[in-house]
């Protein structure tokens, strides 16, 4: 949906997601550059001051994908063309998109939600467990995010971020199958965590 793009999103009683579908979104009006501001947490959220680094990596991720085409900066929140906020959990909801018009032109507000102790019981057991997989919950949430923020819209294919968990399928599998590529932290931001098919569409849009 254009208003309230929800995306990632996880019952808390079984891996079996509800949520609206997205509907005709459009690429960033953005000419090369993008300016981002990245928000400190809201109370409750369980931000950490590091998370800012995982949703920069996200940012730097989609730029390289696109090859130049697009070049991500940061600015004040008001001069910003996308905006990323930490909110607190709602409804297993790992995050959502919504549509701005910044200064006439068309931008996005990235709302993250970082607390996995709301995302059922096998995810939240897991993030104890490794500190690791916990970062990479909040890392891919924000390059899923963005990439709604770019104008693409969730897919049926297991192997993209942009992946809808509607259609079902392992999702603690799914993130840890980035997770298994890292050997550290700082692996974070040199490992997209983007597929084939999501380069083939981002760069439909920015060529």
């Amino acid at each position: 949906m254009r208003s309230a793009a929800l995306a990632l999103t996880l019952l808390l009683a079984q891996p079996v997601v509800t949520a609206q579908r997205l509907t005709a979104l459009e690429p960033l009006d953005a000419a090369g550059r993008v300016t981002y501001f990245v928000a400190e947490g809201a109370p409750g959220s369980e931000y950490r001051p590091a998370d800012r680094e995982l949703a920069v990596w996200a940012l730097k991720a989609w730029e390289r994908t696109v090859g130049g085409a697009l070049r991500f900066e940061p600015a004040d929140e008001d001069a910003a063309l996308v905006r990323v906020y930490w909110v607190p959990a709602a409804a297993g909801q790992y995050g959502e998109m919504r549509p701005l018009t910044v200064r006439g032109r068309r931008g996005a507000a990235v709302y993250i939600r970082p607390d996995t102790t709301a995302l059922g019981d096998e995810i939240p057991r897991m993030a104890r467990l490794d500190a690791l997989f916990r970062d990479t919950i909040v890392y891919l949430t924000c390059l899923h995010e963005l990439g709604h923020a770019l104008g693409l819209e969730h897919t049926s294919d297991y192997r993209d971020i942009m992946y809808f968990f509607g259609y079902g399928g392992d999702i603690p599998g799914f993130f840890n199958r980035y997770r298994t590529q890292l050997k550290g932290r700082n692996d974070i931001a040199s490992v997209a965590g983007v597929s084939a098919g999501d380069l083939e569409r981002v760069r439909a849009l920015y060529r």
